[in-house]
């Protein structure tokens, strides 16, 4: 193995040479299926399902092709298999043997299906698609790719006529009038029957061990348009009857049926703060209708709010039952860090797993006890490991082997302050790639979006780019961010720009005073999202950096209100009003207003199709910077929405870090 002085330094194309290990499922108490995501030769990515056998340690690929292929799950007598996978164009399901053979194509959907789970009996699957109010789902085909393409000519030929509030989506662009269905699929008879058939979207959440029951999560109100409710439904699956068993004050999701089928437990919350709210986790016995209250005084989050560049494909976060359903297991974000946790029924909460990182996903086997965990940590970009009912942990894969033994990383180093108002701020540093002692080297800000996410232990590909380009880099967690309690995350709302900004701030003041090889003359500052808006705020009340790069930012509270998806309710969230109430409030923290403020060279960068921070946005920025005659540039990214940096086009990607790097060489 190479020593870290003779390995090379990390590139911006590098990240496609990183698999992405996801979807951990155990299929026997000896075998675990999983996924590998990665960009292909084509510069695409693909999926591709892996079945590990622990006994003689052989990894069987199940899947090829330059497809995306995810969601194995075996039946419950081991004799067949689905997975999905868009190889006809749409995402389907296809089923198998799981003894090999031939995968056979069941669905045909035009909108694809999602959310395949097997009934316990092994008899049938049940999913969901995006169904138009007439559709007859015995007819229905998946289109050719001459039918998609005569179809989108069409639609380009007619106008979008819009009469909703939720009309589009960063995810899902433009809406159409379909919606998400239930739909059940006979194995043996080979026949589809739809379960829900309301005007609104039904997303299955979970099937009982008994098979009476599915629970699914839908906003049923009059006014769903204008409702952030998500309200759990029990289905009765012989009679169809629905039970509603939420009361529409709030928003719940993951729930899961006890081994026995008499209890549900379920993530959600009632909005107390917003968006910043904590998730709690409640039991709702089926029987008495009586809901319990768990995480009462709880200062986790429960679920996975790491930031991240890497993290492609879904993976459990729980809640799971233990074997005598007296346990519940799930993942939960804790300063900086994600950890496996294990309660009782009365809330009684113990960590189960820990070590300084980020579990993103597990699979639990109840007869062993046992898990898989993925794991990610600053210098690994994942692996499973094996946690046994002794807590001894096993390494199980080394995915990224080659990459590892081939490329320098740099360890992060912890900070903690406190800031000027008491509180505790936590960060990390990075040194840059052939550090010297004695060096004086740039410095670059690195700032979350969300703002209610969180920085921390996990791989960071653009993080590492930078440091292997010779910056120090710094990257925190303002007040407004999980894994630090209550109030710290509800510390950023009706707050933008003040205490944020403040935490910022003396955070580099404090790594200039503790790190001598910073140069205090030549800093950057970077962020998306959130930490766009907080990189446009930072130029315009300070010249202390000398070169930003802001992206798909936020620059005019204002307009936002009314072009983003999200913006009818996060302005009222956030900063406590809206347009209508007080558009003054708005301006005043909106980045726009102080543009002549700015000093700083600033590059802007945005998609196209980002629908939740709009390119109008940083048009807005860079038409004022320009008229104003100040250091600016702006790209625009084709066809990429808000989630470019994480999961756009291979190809923009590495394009996007480049442009980073290059404008913090110019002016750095």
């Amino acid at each position: 193995m190479s020593t870290s002085q003779e390995k090379r330094a990390l590139t911006a194309t590098d990240f496609q040479n990183i698999k992405v290990v996801s979807e951990p499922e155990f299929i026997s108490e000896d075998t675990y299926s999983y996924v590998i995501t990665s960009v292909n030769a084509d510069k695409e990515y693909e999926s591709q399902v892996f079945v590990h056998h622990l006994t003689d340690n052989v990894h069987k690929q199940w899947t090829t092709g330059n497809h995306r292929n995810y969601t194995f799950r075996v039946s419950p007598n081991k004799e067949k298999a689905f997975f999905l996978s868009d190889r006809s164009g749409a995402s389907q399901i296809w089923l198998t043997d799981f003894n090999g053979g031939e995968a056979k194509k069941i669905t045909t959907f035009p909108n694809g299906v999602f959310s395949p789970v097997w009934s316990n009996d092994g008899k049938s699957i049940l999913f969901c698609s995006f169904l138009e109010k007439d559709d007859d789902i015995i007819s229905l085909k998946e289109l050719s790719k001459e039918e998609k393409q005569a179809k989108q000519k069409e639609q380009q030929t007619k106008p979008l006529v819009v009469d909703r509030l939720k009309y589009k989506s960063d995810a899902g662009g433009f809406h159409d009038h379909s919606k998400a269905q239930i739909i059940q699929y006979d194995v043996t008879a080979d026949t589809f029957h739809q379960l829900t058939s309301k005007d609104s979207d039904h997303h299955l959440v979970d099937l009982a061990p008994d098979n009476k029951h599915l629970i699914f999560a839908a906003n049923l109100e009059e006014d769903a348009d204008a409702s952030l409710v998500s309200d759990l439904y029990l289905l009765e699956l012989q009679s169809k009857e629905i039970t509603k068993l939420t009361d529409s004050k709030g928003s719940y999701h993951n729930a899961k049926f006890s081994r026995d089928s008499k209890q549900i437990v379920v993530y959600g919350h009632e909005f107390e703060y917003a968006g910043a709210t904590l998730t709690k986790l409640f039991l709702y016995d089926l029987k008495s209708k009586e809901r319990k209250l768990l995480s009462g005084d709880w200062s986790i989050q429960p679920g996975d709010t790491m930031v991240g560049d890497m993290r492609l494909g879904n993976s459990e976060t729980g809640p799971v039952w233990s074997s005598d359903n007296e346990s519940i297991y799930f993942i939960g974000s804790d300063y900086g860090a994600v950890h496996l946790y294990e309660t009782d029924l009365e809330g009684n909460l113990k960590t189960r797993y820990s070590n300084h990182n980020h579990l993103f996903g597990f699979s639990y086997h109840p007869e062993t006890e046992s898990f898989i965990l993925g794991i990610s940590h600053p210098t690994d970009p994942c692996n499973f490991y094996k946690l046994s009912v002794d807590n001894t942990l096993e390494q199980l894969t080394d995915v990224n082997k080659s990459f590892i033994n081939d490329v320098a990383l740099s360890e992060p180093e912890e900070i903690t302050f406190t800031s000027s108002d008491g509180l505790d701020i936590q960060g990390w540093l990075l040194r840059p790639y052939g550090f010297q002692e004695g060096k004086k080297y740039p410095f670059v800000l690195e700032v979350h979006g969300g703002p209610h996410a969180m920085y921390g232990q996990t791989f960071f590909h653009e993080l590492q780019l930078l440091a292997a380009k010779g910056y120090v880099v710094l990257y925190t967690n303002p007040r407004g961010s999980h894994g630090y309690g209550q109030d710290f995350v509800n510390g950023v709302r009706e707050n933008y720009g003040k205490g944020d900004y403040q935490d910022l701030m003396e955070a580099v003041d404090y790594c200039i005073e503790q790190f001598s090889f910073i140069d205090e003359t030549r800093l950057g500052v970077t962020g998306g999202s959130y930490g766009g808006f907080m990189t446009n705020w930072i130029v315009g009340h300070t010249n202390r950096f000398k070169a930003a790069v802001t992206q798909r930012s936020i620059s005019n509270w204002l307009s936002f209100y009314g072009v983003s998806d999200i913006g009818f309710f996060f302005t009222k969230w956030e900063h406590g009003v809206n347009l209508m109430e007080d558009p003054t409030e708005l301006w005043d923290i909106s980045p726009l207003k102080y543009a002549e403020n700015v000093e700083t060279p600033l590059l802007i960068l945005h998609g196209e199709k980002d629908y939740r921070c709009p390119i109008e946005q940083g048009e807005q920025l860079f038409i004022t910077l320009k008229h104003l005659n100040k250091e600016v540039e702006f790209i625009r990214f084709p066809n990429a929405n808000h989630e470019l940096s994480r999961s756009g086009n291979p190809t923009l990607r590495v394009a996007r870090l480049e442009n980073i790097c290059r404008w913090f060489e110019k002016y750095l």
